[in-house]
């Protein structure tokens, strides 16, 4: 990991679902709570379409898990902020605006549970395509990085 980035989120917000084909990143909450949503867009690999919601951060009885996670390239993820948050995140490779791609946080074929009723979106992340209409040139493929 080459660099380190920090964002607060007020509670009720919905960030992602962003992806990267060359850009892997691992996320921590060292303050309230996230629910991470993970869907794999590797075509042809053994997860191609699996979606993954998991909490991190302080659980609802107070206690914090202290887990982080690794999230490769190829995968779309993002997180809804459950309480109001800090998420630090690291990455390997520096700001590259063409790898900073997108797909819809509501696309019913990832069927993401984002624990939100009406979420506060940004503009970008409220105009991603759906995952069937990412184009092929920056489509994810199962071997296209190890």
């Amino acid at each position: 990991m080459i660099q380190g980035n920090r964002g607060d989120r007020q509670e009720g917000c919905i960030v992602g679902l962003h992806y990267h084909l060359h850009q892997a990143d691992y996320w921590y909450i060292p303050y309230g709570r996230a629910r991470v949503v993970l869907h794999d867009l590797r075509v042809g690999g053994p997860t191609d379409g699996a979606t993954l919601c998991l909490d991190l951060g302080l659980r609802e009885d107070g206690t914090h898990n202290h887990g982080g996670i690794f999230i490769p390239p190829g995968i779309a993820h993002g997180f809804a902020s459950l309480t109001d948050m800090t998420i630090t995140y690291l990455v390997d490779g520096y700001y590259n605006a063409q790898d900073e791609l997108g797909v819809a946080w509501d696309d019913p074929e990832i069927a993401a549970d984002w624990g939100l009723a009406n979420p506060i979106l940004s503009e970008r992340d409220a105009t991603n395509p759906l995952r069937s209409e990412i184009e092929p040139r920056v489509r994810p493929a199962w071997a296209m990085r190890t």
